[in-house]
């Protein structure tokens, strides 16, 4: 059974596909060529599932961190004779324009290990399992390496040391000493490309450089915040572009699939896709955190997408990377799944849902993203404006929400606030949009909203908004309202909302639940981390800047060793549930900082 912890692992990433390592220097997750790509190795979702470490011979201690603005990840390891510093990258290819990051990204995981002090024994176990474990490849020893034959991809490894094949992994144990060190890199291309070369210790180095050095144009070019908790805010925007797939300007929701929102439950699902609201969403938080000027590629993979919506119809709410419709979910019953979190599942059946919501996300990003859009494109000026339509058609319709709750349609107010939402940027963007003629009707329809969400919405036996029309239930989603623009957050209802979900949807931990109703999915989840950022943004918007700054702060109190965080925390145990890293909780982590910068009076000292 796989133990890991989820927050012991780091993320790297090429803006094509992610790995995950553990601290122990396990390699445990890595899919290629894409971030919806099979694996290469899951061991984070079964033992067998594949897995490359590096690490020392017997008992260590371990400290680790990302180099300076950038992705690359150094683990440092004390033993009782020395001390071993693992640095691991996935190459991108090093662009030297910094609008390019990951253009050039060769699909190469590079490892290097040096001994930095005394001598220390260093134990290497390679053990790809293509397919999520289905294939056990056959490897053989060749000159420079491993070459592994088996799935749907051509892999090698650059190895400067023999590693022996046995029991279908290969492994070795060497001692290193002072100043020595060791480069590896595994190297994978689809099976109609020529196979990868090796790669000569020398080359592994420069291309270790040429990402960190990529990385940190980008950060140069990019990274201009300066509010409070600069370094958090900078960090996560480093990993929400980690998260964004460069060939397309896709951006997925997580870099994971199937971990679970409860130790042992069946909420396991797959978070390698394009949600258009998570996307937008990420694109809005880049706007603080770093300069998007991915935002064109954004709304034109967008566009394509989409480009046979119809707007009496929803509005698919996810697509691969690629652009890809069809992500029928399946379960994968060889897989025994994190700590026994069984089905395991990729693909995923929300891409079937209607939710109304994701028209206001879409065009909130492009509302606040506008300077940063060409607006000559008459296909995008169209799509944008139909969303207006769609938002105006189906506001009234119930939908599954922002939960995607799996059972019937339903009045959220979220939802019905989002295309609010869509329709308030709409009528601002009018004229770049070529619409001014549809002002009127929008006008009406957004108008016909507010109305019927201050009506509907509120549940005086609740005390405050509530998750759908006609519901006692509490839902954190609704202090999204104030944050869009909806109500001011120090109107007296919105206040009395603020008050009851911190008394009934806060844990003991301070972290906040998104919801406690039946949801008709069996089990639990813990509380939700974007949640928990919300109430922080929604705080310091109504003035309570010093009660903000403690609730931002005990949330940031869950980020990992290198500053990652999934989607949920147990509030029992305060470990990290979910797919990991979430851009959700980055992007709720960003814009509540940016809101904690706006309430704070000039030269006023951070809490």
């Amino acid at each position: 059974m796989t133990t890991t912890p989820i927050a012991d692992y780091a993320m790297l990433s090429d803006r094509h596909s992610a790995a995950l390592v553990s601290k122990d220097g396990a390699v445990d997750w890595l899919c290629l060529p894409r971030f919806d790509s099979p694996s290469v190795f899951a061991a984070m979702l079964d033992d067998d599932a594949g897995s490359w470490s590096i690490r020392p011979v017997g008992q260590y201690r371990v400290s680790r961190h990302y180099m300076d603005a950038t992705l690359v990840l150094q683990t440092t390891f004390e033993t009782a004779s020395g001390a071993l510093v693992l640095t691991d990258a996935l190459a991108t290819g090093g662009d030297p324009d910094p609008h390019r990051l990951g253009a050039a990204a060769p699909h190469t995981l590079l490892r290097s290990v040096t001994c930095v002090r005394g001598s220390a024994e260093v134990e290497i176990r390679f053990r790809p399992r293509p397919e999520y474990g289905l294939v056990t490849p056959l490897l053989s020893r060749v000159d420079g390496g491993i070459r592994a034959r088996g799935g749907s991809g051509r892999i090698v490894l650059s190895s400067p040391v023999d590693l022996e094949i046995a029991r279908e992994e290969a492994a070795a144990t060497v001692t290193l000493g002072g100043g020595e060190v060791l480069r590896f890199a595994l190297c994978w291309a689809a099976l109609d490309q020529p196979e990868p070369g090796f790669r000569s210790p020398e080359k592994i180095a420069a291309d270790l450089e040429a990402t960190l050095t990529s990385w940190r144009a980008w950060s140069r070019a990019h990274q201009a915040y300066e509010g409070p908790y600069l370094g958090l805010v900078r960090h996560s925007g480093r990993v929400l572009q980690g998260l964004s797939y460069q060939p397309t300007g896709a951006i997925v929701a997580a870099a994971t699939a199937a971990l679970p929102e409860a130790a042992g439950g069946k909420r396991n699902w797959d978070y390698r896709y394009a949600w258009i609201r998570d996307a937008s969403f990420t694109m809005d938080a880049l706007w603080v955190a770093a300069c998007p000027d991915e935002a064109e590629e954004f709304f034109s993979f967008m566009t394509t997408a989409a480009a046979t919506y119809e707007p009496e119809r929803a509005l698919q709410i996810m697509f691969g990377v690629g652009g890809e419709r069809d992500l029928t979910e399946r379960e994968l019953p060889h897989l025994r799944g994190w700590r026994d979190s069984w089905p395991v599942r990729t693909g995923n059946g929300a891409w079937r849902q209607p939710q109304i919501d994701v028209y206001g996300a879409l065009l909130g990003a492009a509302s606040r993203l506008a300077d940063q859009l060409p607006w000559a494109d008459p296909d995008e000026r169209a799509f944008l404006a139909a969303l207006a339509d769609a938002a105006a058609r189906q506001w009234s319709r119930p939908d599954h929400g922002i939960w995607e709750i799996r059972g019937d349609p339903r009045h959220y107010v979220y939802s019905k606030v989002m295309c609010w939402v869509a329709l308030d940027r709409a009528i601002a963007l009018a004229d770049r949009l070529d619409a001014a003629d549809r002002v009127p009707r929008w006008r009406r329809a957004r108008d016909e909203i507010r109305r019927a969400v201050l009506r509907d919405g509120w549940n005086e036996e609740a005390g405050a908004f509530t998750q759908a029309f006609g519901s006692p239930d509490l839902d954190a989603s609704v202090l999204m309202m104030p944050i869009v623009g909806f109500l001011p957050a120090d109107d007296p209802r919105m206040l009395a909302t603020v008050d009851a979900v911190v008394e009934r949807l806060t844990g003991e931990n301070g972290l906040v639940y998104r919801y406690r109703a039946d949801d008709g999915l069996e089990g639990g989840e813990g509380a939700f981390v974007l949640c928990t950022f919300w109430l922080a943004q929604t705080l310091a918007l109504a003035g309570r800047v010093e009660r903000a700054c403690e609730v931002f702060e005990n949330a940031v109190s869950y980020v990992n060793d290198v500053g990652l965080l999934a989607e949920e925390i147990d509030p029992a145990t305060g470990e990290h549930l979910g797919n990991f890293p979430q851009a959700f909780s980055h992007i709720g982590l960003v814009n509540a900082a940016w809101a904690i910068d706006g309430g704070l009076a000039d030269g006023q000292i951070l809490c």
